[in-house]
């Protein structure tokens, strides 16, 4: 085989893998949204069918795995397409564990439609919304190789951050004022933690696109903003 073909056809086979993993996001994208949806309408069916969901994308998650790994034993990549090969690994990876997040956020919501809705849920959508876009650009970033896209995704952060440390003060607020809700307002915090977390995790897909991209990581201290300290909540989500 002329070493043009074997160029055309590790191009295909990274196409390959690229496009496993744009699959792969959209589908962790639709769990999250489906997710806070069941929240909002309290629909306990819908919330049970993202946990089931979850499998889909871990099968995914191996599909990738072997496809790199194949890449890795067959082609011997080096430099730039070294890179690209331990990138996808990486990412696949990180969107597995937001597709976790989504389906910890709809065992949250079945455990709270058994009781009375007493909690505020308004900024669990906004920060839904705002993470769910992050992870659109994320995918456009990488699907594209964008990396001023990917830095922007980066940014955004910071505003995912302040909108949880907002809620989670307005939570704290309303437990102390009426005992009867800790209980919902605890779920609230954690559902709200994991989104926050997804969010991170975007931050950490968009600096590995700058990276395989540019050859560089970002070289100023990644944005944050949550400036809580909830023990258990990080230990859970980790």
């Amino acid at each position: 085989m002329s070493s043009g073909h074997i160029v055309k056809s590790f191009d295909e086979e990274l196409e390959d893998v690229r496009n496993t993993i744009v699959e792969m996001g959209g589908l962790a994208e639709s769990q999250l949204e489906a997710a806070v949806r069941s929240l909002t309408e309290r629909n306990t069916e819908l919330a049970l069918k993202t946990i089931e969901a979850d499998r889909a994308v871990d099968d995914l998650e191996q599909e990738v795995d072997n496809k790199a790994i194949r890449l890795l034993a067959l082609r011997n990549p080096v430099a730039d397409d070294l890179r690209l090969v331990i990138s996808a690994l990486k990412i696949a990876s990180v969107l597995e564990r937001v597709a976790d997040y989504a389906a910890n956020i709809s065992k949250r919501v079945i455990a709270l439609n058994t009781s009375p809705s007493l909690a505020p849920v308004s900024s669990i959508p906004r920060m839904g919304d705002m993470v769910r876009r992050m992870i659109d650009d994320t995918l456009k970033a990488y699907a594209n190789g964008d990396p001023d896209l990917a830095y922007d995704v980066w940014k955004r952060d910071q505003e995912v951050d302040q909108l949880y440390n907002s809620m989670f003060r307005e939570l704290l607020t309303f437990m102390m004022e009426d005992p009867r809700s800790i209980t919902s307002c605890t779920h609230l915090i954690f559902m709200a933690k994991n989104i926050e977390r997804i969010g991170d995790h975007m931050t950490n897909i968009a600096e590995i696109i700058v990276y395989q991209v540019t050859g560089e990581m970002p070289t100023e201290p990644r944005p944050k903003g949550d400036k809580t300290s909830v023990t258990m909540i990080e230990n859970e989500n980790s």
